[in-house]
């Protein structure tokens, strides 16, 4: 007579505990893996990369578009092809992200301070004109650390443009750019505006509010956030420069 002998641990069923525990170690190296370095340095890589790409159009574009307005318009085809072909790749699409929102805000840093520079008024609206290709892109989930580095952007210049229309300095900013020669003279004006009652106030407030906004996304940790964050710290940081700037003129 013929016996068979079986394995039980082969036909015995697993337990639902065992499957549970099974997930459960997944999910940990999962998470374990998404804290790695490397991913770290993806993050803080994209905070830093965001407060420089800020001061770019400041520091960068500003003396570009004064003389040649035509060049730095056609480079913002040059910043939306490199964009494309980082987004086309896994290992670099976050950068091609980042790249997108920039060459947004190079596009109306080009438009405004090549042809527009002398009328304040159109300055927010120009800034704002990737807002609606911005909007779209968060309701179809796309491009969202680009996104959220524009929107910080524009936040920023949101908020340093409301201190201009509360201390009432549009009238200096104008004068500035019709009569460049006389700039140490008009800043002088306007740093009498801006050291009053009225002037600190706003100060004090609207540093507050980007603070609290940078400092809050920040905490997020995620890489939209980031983006965000870096923008809108770069812009207390920039304002800061043109601050002490004016002092010493």
């Amino acid at each position: 007579m013929i016996t068979y002998q079986s394995d039980r641990a082969t036909l015995t069923p697993s337990r639902p505990e065992t499957v549970l525990n099974h997930y459960r170690t997944d999910l940990l190296s999962i998470e374990a893996e998404a804290l790695s370095p490397p991913h770290k340095l993806v993050r803080q890589t994209v905070l830093l990369a965001a407060l420089f790409l800020v001061s770019v159009p400041v520091f960068f574009q500003a003396p570009l578009v004064r003389s040649l307005p035509i060049v730095s318009l056609v480079g913002t085809i040059v910043w939306s092809w490199l964009s494309i072909y980082l987004c086309q790749r896994d290992r670099t699409r976050v950068w091609g992200e980042l790249l997108t929102g920039f060459t947004w805000t190079w596009l109306s840093g080009s438009l405004y301070w090549g042809w527009l520079r002398t009328e304040p008024l159109w300055h927010l609206p120009i800034e704002a004109v990737a807002l609606p290709l911005a909007l779209w892109g968060l309701k179809k989930n796309w491009c969202s650390v680009g996104i959220w580095f524009y929107l910080g952007s524009l936040f920023g210049t949101t908020v340093t443009d409301t201190y201009f229309y509360a201390v009432d300095l549009i009238p200096s900013w104008r004068q500035i750019m019709l009569n460049p020669d006389q700039a140490n003279l008009i800043f002088h004006t306007a740093l009498m505006q801006m050291n009053t009652t009225l002037g600190w106030t706003w100060a004090i407030g609207l540093l507050s509010l980007l603070s609290v906004t940078g400092l809050g996304t920040f905490r997020i940790k995620t890489l939209p956030a980031l983006a965000f964050s870096g923008a809108v710290v770069s812009t207390i940081l920039v304002d800061g420069l043109f601050w002490i700037a004016a002092l010493l003129a």
